[in-house]
């Protein structure tokens, strides 16, 4: 049986990729701007969604049938909070769609719904200081939640992106993993500047069992000697 066969949500896809080694490095980010590299085991990782997805639920009594905007660019933090919110249940609605339940936005950025946190996207995750009114951080509020989701996992049927299920979000994520040619169970490198779609950076390599690096703000002549240096196959941009 393949890999995409197992899975079919992707809160499954997540758990799965945790489950068979949560030490291993499953989230590499890169962002040259400011010469951050963070690196995530899948247990580390685990531990921000699951905190994200009690926030959701028992912060802010969210769930299926509830809607979530994340306005925040490729980043491991915005990986977090996607894989946070799908967790819970919710739905990520498109940006130009309103209202929604709840909304992750950058620092300085007004509040648009109910529940409204500040990303800051900082390398080693310190709240955000300065918030703008209705505004709450993502980081503090997160922090005291708890490290394991208890609540039941959406099924196959619950909305995920827009208009997309949970299963039809893997399908496509799949379909996306065959046409930009990553092999099941690699370790991927992605340009995120050539790949911005939230299904090709984050959604494809997880339901096909990948480990990922994702680089920001990349100058292209060095992303071969990257994926060399991190023993990964690296992405071409997208044709």
């Amino acid at each position: 049986m393949r890999y995409l066969d197992l899975v079919s949500t992707v809160p499954s896809a997540f758990a799965a990729a945790v489950a068979s080694d949560p030490a291993r490095p499953l989230l590499t980010w890169y962002d040259d701007a400011t010469a951050e590299r963070t690196e995530l085991s899948g247990a580390t990782l685990a531990n921000w969604v699951a905190k994200t997805a009690n926030l959701l639920t028992d912060g802010c009594g969210l769930g299926v049938g509830s809607t979530a905007a994340v306005q925040t660019p490729p980043h491991w933090q915005t990986a977090a909070l996607l894989l946070g919110v799908w967790t819970a249940g919710l739905a990520v609605s498109p940006l130009d769609m309103a209202p929604v339940d709840v909304a992750f936005v950058l620092p300085g950025q007004p509040a648009i719904a109910p529940d409204t946190f500040a990303v800051g996207l900082h390398p080693f995750a310190l709240p955000v200081r300065d918030l703008a009114p209705g505004v709450q951080d993502w980081v503090s509020s997160a922090r005291v939640h708890g490290d394991h989701f208890g609540g039941p996992l959406p099924s196959e049927d619950a909305p995920a992106l827009g208009s997309l299920t949970q299963a039809s979000l893997v399908a496509l994520a799949s379909s996306r993993a065959g046409a930009l040619g990553i092999v099941p169970g690699s370790r991927v490198l992605i340009d995120v500047g050539a790949h911005p779609s939230l299904v090709d950076w984050l959604v494809a390599p997880l339901v096909a069992g990948c480990t990922l690096v994702a680089c920001a703000n990349a100058d292209p002549s060095t992303l071969e000697k990257r994926a060399l240096t991190e023993r990964a196959l690296l992405l071409p941009p997208a044709s």
